[in-house]
């Protein structure tokens, strides 16, 4: 079992449009048995998480900008609903990125703007493997162009698209098996 990321936009046009593939993604990350990390935030994340639980997903953790439950609610504005737990990590976005995107094994990423951007650059400087998934719209229709300019990347970055939520957790799922293979004991 591994801790995957489900990184994506909180508001704009790629929520709507994408709402039904976050669900999906949710929903193949519980079916692999893993559990499920977010930024505890509206949007694609939080269908996710709902996409997670409604399929019987055993972990979704949330790690929230605000330093409080109170401060998550009231300030932020962010959910509670499908999280299993929630760390109140009181680092604000920034932070709460770095956090989020280290402690995960993997990210997937749907759809997103500024901050899905700033997750996926984490990723890459922290060699965190990322899965993008296709059609989702915002960052993810430009970051073919954001990995070229930013060549040469990191030499064990590992990064995978795919338009098959499916495809892309198994995908996913693969890389860990192989690149954790001496730890399978801790893992599963």
């Amino acid at each position: 079992m591994y801790q995957i990321c489900v990184s994506g936009a909180a508001k704009g046009i790629s929520v709507e449009e994408s709402k039904d593939l976050a669900l999906k993604i949710g929903q193949e990350i519980a079916h692999a048995g893993h559990t499920l990390m977010t930024g505890a935030t509206i949007g694609l994340p939080n269908y996710a998480a709902e996409g997670y639980k409604r399929a019987g997903g055993k972990m979704s953790l949330g790690i929230s900008p605000a330093s409080s439950k109170a401060e998550h609610i009231l300030k932020y504005n962010l959910p509670t609903k499908y999280y299993d737990c929630i760390l109140y990590s009181g680092m604000h976005y920034v932070g709460r990125d770095s956090l989020l995107i280290t402690s995960s094994d993997a990210v997937i990423s749907i759809g997103g703007r500024l901050g899905t951007l700033h997750e996926f650059t984490i990723s890459i400087e922290s060699d965190t493997p990322i899965g993008f998934l296709e059609g989702s719209g915002g960052i993810e229709q430009e970051i073919n162009k954001l990995i070229e300019l930013a060549k040469p990347l990191r030499k064990d970055a590992f990064i995978y698209f795919s338009k098959d939520p499916k495809e892309l957790v198994t995908k996913i799922t693969k890389h860990l098996d192989q690149k954790f293979s001496e730890y399978k004991d801790i893992y599963y």
